[in-house]
């Protein structure tokens, strides 16, 4: 009607904003899906953060309710020799295994985006096969191929074995990269007189290095967090920080267990922030590309 007054603008937006739709049956749906998203989140996080509050407990049980605030876990955990040796380790094979990964995972994607050759499929689903193949698997073939090797128990197998679980987790991200990548730049630097190193150093390291870091920083947690394989090929010397908490829950059963726990806890935030920084990064080259 002419007379009736229409809302402003402004209003209007707001309203759509808050609740898009009208009718009951939309309106029911759209909170049951934000209720359900949140009881999947928190059946999600609730059992890890259940562990950060018990490493803070100053009794020396894993049970509720807590007996009062203390650091004395924390403090055993920095005081252990054996806790040190563990993480010690841990950042020893780690970051080795990461580097191996990211190296041959780069390469690996790089081929297998560029390449266009009878059975890439089959290439690509072999060489991600790690991440479908259970872990126990890959732990009991790597230590029947190390053990006649009389590498059974050493840092080599440990790292090389971490670095062929991490490398599908590259090869994913550098490719996922490289779908948006303009191929054009590297033509263009060749044209200028760019050898294929240089071109490769200068124009397309620098585009994909997001989805390399990326990768890599999946590397290093699946490494950092890798126990069963660990179980197969490491010795008491090349213990890691999960085995050590695996050790230590089956033979006792500890409140600096907890402390490690939120120590690694803290260590995958911190890894998560990283990684949805690098994505930003990502979609802003992509989009100036």
């Amino acid at each position: 009607m002419a007379g009736r007054r229409q809302p402003p603008a402004s209003e209007l937006r707001s309203v759509t904003m808050l609740n898009p739709y009208t009718s009951p049956i939309e309106r029911i749906w759209y909170y049951a899906l934000r209720i359900i998203c949140a009881l999947v989140l928190l059946f999600l996080v609730l059992p890890v953060l259940v562990i950060v509050p018990l490493s803070f407990n100053s009794g020396s049980f894993l049970v509720y309710p807590l007996q009062g605030f203390s650091l004395q876990w924390y403090q055993d955990f920095f005081n252990s020799a054996e806790w040190m040796r563990a993480l010690k380790n841990s950042m020893i094979v780690a970051p080795a295994a990461t580097l191996l990964a990211m190296g041959f995972g780069t390469l690996a994607a790089i081929g297998l985006t560029r390449g266009n050759f009878p059975g890439k499929a089959l290439v690509m689903a072999l060489v991600i096969s790690p991440m479908v193949v259970p872990v126990v698997i890959v732990g009991v073939a790597s230590y029947l191929f190390f053990a006649p090797l009389g590498l059974g128990n050493s840092y080599t197998s440990l790292i090389l074995v971490h670095a062929v679980l991490g490398v599908p987790f590259v090869i994913i991200t550098v490719s996922a990269t490289l779908q948006g990548f303009n191929h054009n730049l590297v033509r263009a630097a060749a044209s200028l007189g760019a050898s294929p190193l240089t071109a490769f150093r200068r124009v397309t390291l620098p585009l994909i290095a997001p989805g390399v870091i990326s990768g890599a920083l999946f590397a290093f947690a699946t490494s950092f967090d890798e126990v069963v394989v660990t179980l197969f090929l490491a010795g008491p010397e090349q213990a890691t920080l999960p085995r050590q908490m695996f050790s230590g829950i089956r033979e006792n059963l500890s409140p600096t267990i907890a402390a490690a726990a939120t120590l690694l806890i803290g260590f995958s935030v911190l890894l998560l922030l990283v990684l949805e920084w690098l994505r930003g990064r990502s979609e802003k080259l992509r989009t100036a590309q």
